[in-house]
């Protein structure tokens, strides 16, 4: 069945989609009432399906119109407010997935990356919260997908796929405007090197399509907002208002007990405990912890990508570990006065698609199976922390000190 299932990458990725649609949706009811920052975000779906006035301003409205739409389909409930969010945990696994293969063409490696992206831990949390980061690692992943995709033949119907996931991507959050700028800058390397790995396609009009796709399905996502009862946007007020969100998002905030500097991200210092507190008669806890296996490991992983790829003139593995690295990088220059753990939650990923590029190329021999030796961990480390990523019955106020492993993730 194993060798029937290589020969099928396909097959084995619809699998892997549906392990991880279960396991992001298994008990999504808890915690039963809001958490974190569900506070601001589902009260500004249900702003939105009313049409009322603008809520949430600071940010675009994709994340917010996907989250309305879960309780349109499922009602003002837990269920409602999270399963869109699933949907998008499971997306990101098929995206990695998709990378892998097309990098690589080894379902082994692909289905090892999507099962560390199920495993590292901020994804289970993500998926089943009301916020903004699983939709945004949906897109980007599926967009990067796309692009690579592009490359294997009709690279303008498949650029313009990727054109449109990105444009829907930075619809959910600004942070994903490097990864257009990043994917220009691919564009012109394919086409400028020895290579052109979109053959048929001029640069120029390749640019031309990302570059107005993108932006046009950003703007068309603002839809909803022309039809507000009360503030309604106007095509005069589109590009203000573009303004007036960076004003918001780069405004000086007062401090938070869990804000954090993007260096201490890669090292697991500071993690966010998105609910702690007696729900439907219990104590539970949600804590955004990445897995330590994973998040520790795929930092030699990413050094392995680098080194390796620059020695061998592999751009897929180097490719992979600068993704990383300019994915963490953006956050040492963003204008934001407040960091948080969560906006790791893309690196979380690219660690993913590093670890299985890493053991790619070096696991041969009597190491053939060093992937499967490092998956063991990586799984005993998700089953011990599971309670406290899921909302799970816990003993009690202090169950928590059973998975405090440093003074700074109480």
């Amino acid at each position: 069945m194993l060798s029937r299932l290589r020969d099928r990458p396909w097959t084995t990725a619809l699998l892997i989609g549906v392990a991880a649609q279960l396991l992001f949706a298994w008990a999504l009811g808890r915690p039963g009432k809001l958490s974190f920052d569900e506070v601001h975000y589902v009260p500004a779906a249900r702003t939105l399906l009313t049409l009322a006035y603008p809520a949430n301003p600071e940010h675009p409205l994709v994340a917010k119109e996907l989250i309305a739409a879960g309780i349109l389909l499922l009602g003002d409930n837990p269920w409602g407010w999270r399963i869109m969010g699933t949907l998008a945990g499971t997306a990101t696994v098929l995206g990695v997935f998709a990378i892998l293969q097309l990098l690589f063409r080894r379902t082994h490696v692909s289905a090892f990356g999507a099962a560390l992206a199920m495993l590292n831990q901020t994804l289970l949390v993500e998926a089943r919260t009301a916020m903004l980061e699983v939709y945004l690692g949906a897109f980007v992943t599926l967009a990067i997908a796309a692009l690579l995709w592009s490359m294997r033949g009709r690279p303008a119907l498949r650029l313009t796929l990727a054109a449109l996931l990105f444009g829907l991507a930075v619809g959910v959050k600004w942070a994903a405007v490097p990864y257009v700028a990043g994917a220009g800058l691919l564009l012109i390397w394919g086409k400028t090197g020895k290579r052109d790995y979109w053959s048929g396609l001029p640069l120029i009009a390749a640019l031309a399509i990302l570059g107005v796709v993108s932006i046009a399905t950003y703007y068309a996502t603002f839809a909803p907002a022309f039809f507000y009862a009360s503030e309604p946007l106007t095509l005069a007020r589109l590009l203000p208002f573009q303004w007036d969100m960076y004003e918001r998002q780069t405004q000086v905030l007062a401090a938070h007990p869990y804000q954090s500097s993007w260096w201490t991200w890669p090292l697991l210092a500071r993690p966010i405990w998105y609910f702690y507190e007696p729900d439907a008669g219990v104590q539970r806890g949600v804590l955004l912890l990445g897995n330590p296996a994973i998040m520790w490991g795929g930092l030699l992983a990413v050094a392995v990508c680098l080194r390796t790829g620059w020695k061998r003139r592999a751009p897929a593995l180097f490719g992979v570990g600068l993704l990383w690295v300019g994915s963490l990088a953006v956050w040492a220059v963003i204008p934001k006065s407040l960091g948080f753990y969560y906006y790791y939650h893309l690196s979380s990923i690219w660690l993913c698609l590093a670890l299985a590029a890493a053991f790619h190329a070096h696991a041969k021999g009597r190491l053939a199976r060093a992937d499967e030796w490092f998956a063991l961990p990586a799984i005993l480390l998700f089953v011990y922390f599971y309670p406290i990523l899921s909302a799970a019955p816990l003993s009690g106020p202090q169950a928590f000190n059973r998975w405090m492993w440093f003074d700074s993730w109480r």
